[in-house]
């Protein structure tokens, strides 16, 4: 009986054949995400039952829901986080963990800028107007010589800092691990996290999202920041209190946020209906050349964790 890798993410496999075709060369049997959406709890249990590897999306792998799996072996996240996973009981259960921690990085470092700059020039409210029979010309802001805070300087921030030199912004950072050099090199200062909260134009997060950093930014923090200042992430859902963040943006019209991740996906809760809030649909790394690069290095992860590679 041919071994089953149960793959999560849903559009796996739909820019390229490649990574399909590597698993099936390796004597695998794929089976595919048969939702087209990230996995509850139970349709996880069902989907992953009698798998030996899964490739895995941001659904939640719980201890319990590992427990339940004598088959697994190995997870294989497509992306970067890996705050979903049970490490703890993965660790006792011999199931080894991987992500591909590089190939989403461009893609999602374009898209921050790309959603920042939405935000600052309205695009979606000028787009919606067309679109609603109007022609409505929102007035907007430049980028060009702001002060733009990175709260977290990994791989994403260190990337986004280099987009944003060409518009001679003021760029802080702050991050538990300073790395000077990697500062200079991009043209940013380190700064304490109430600087940034006090003094930037522009607050992007770049976190792991982990129990401690829940709601790092909350209606205390958001009180704090400039009244038209502009919040980002690009990073992970449930850093931002986002019922503090809607009430903040209707008291506060000139203030702005963009955001692509959220604590629940899908996200249906109040920011939607808020002119000054820019959404996407978790789509950072929905780039097709990091997603095929990421769903190919997702699959050698795992070949190499079962000794098939």
């Amino acid at each position: 009986m041919t071994a089953i890798v149960a793959i999560s993410t849903s559009s796996f496999g739909k820019e390229s054949r490649r990574p399909l075709d590597l698993l099936r060369e390796a004597g695998l049997e794929p089976r595919p995400n048969p939702h087209g959406r990230t996995l509850t709890a139970d349709e996880a249990r069902a989907h992953l039952d009698g798998a030996i590897g899964v490739v895995a999306g941001t659904e939640k792998l719980g201890g319990e829901l590992l427990r339940a799996l004598p088959d697994l072996k190995v997870i294989s996240r497509v992306g970067v986080g890996v705050d979903s996973i049970d490490l703890a009981a993965a660790r006792e259960l011999g199931i080894a963990v991987h992500n591909t921690p590089h190939a989403h990085v461009d893609a999602v470092a374009e898209l921050t800028l790309g959603g920042l700059l939405a935000a600052l020039r309205k695009i979606p409210t000028s787009d919606a107007s067309i679109r609603g029979g109007g022609f409505d010309k929102p007035m907007g802001r430049l980028l060009r010589g702001k002060t733009v805070g990175l709260y977290g300087f990994g791989r994403v921030a260190r990337a986004l800092a280099q987009l944003l030199r060409p518009f001679d912004v003021d760029l802080l950072a702050h991050d538990v691990l300073e790395d000077p050099e990697a500062a200079r090199a991009v043209g940013a200062r380190y700064a304490p996290r109430d600087v940034l909260l006090g003094e930037c134009d522009i607050l992007s997060l770049h976190l792991q999202y982990t129990r401690e950093l829940h709601h790092a930014i909350g209606a205390a923090e958001l009180a704090r920041m400039k009244p038209d200042a502009i919040l980002v992430n690009t990073a992970r859902g449930g850093l931002i209190d986002e019922a503090a963040l809607a009430a903040h943006l209707e008291a506060q019209p000139k203030a702005g946020a963009y955001l692509d991740t959220f604590e629940q996906e899908p996200y249906k809760g109040p920011l939607a209906r808020l002119p000054n809030a820019v959404l996407t649909a978790h789509i950072g790394s929905y780039a097709r050349e990091a997603r095929v690069r990421m769903e190919t290095e997702a699959v050698e992860n795992l070949l190499r964790a079962l000794g098939l590679a």
